[in-house]
């Protein structure tokens, strides 16, 4: 399993893939803001969702989970 953590803390905007989506390198996966800049959130390899673990509008701290690739 492969976890995709925040970079930094912030508020997440949008959330672009469910439980059961296949990803590709370089994908936005998760938008968030911090600072009022939006920061986008890629996979860094390709794969199948297994779990998000955050929604709309959750605050995330630097290193916090957001989801989990098989």
């Amino acid at each position: 399993m492969k976890e995709i953590k925040a970079a930094m803390a912030g508020t997440v905007l949008n959330v672009f893939i469910g439980a059961g989506d296949d990803v590709t390198a370089g994908q936005e996966v998760v938008m968030l803001e911090s600072m009022k800049m939006e920061i986008p959130v890629e996979a860094l390899e390709g794969g199948k969702v297994a779990e998000v673990k955050v929604n709309i509008g959750d605050f995330v701290n630097e290193g916090d989970v957001l989801l989990v690739m098989e």
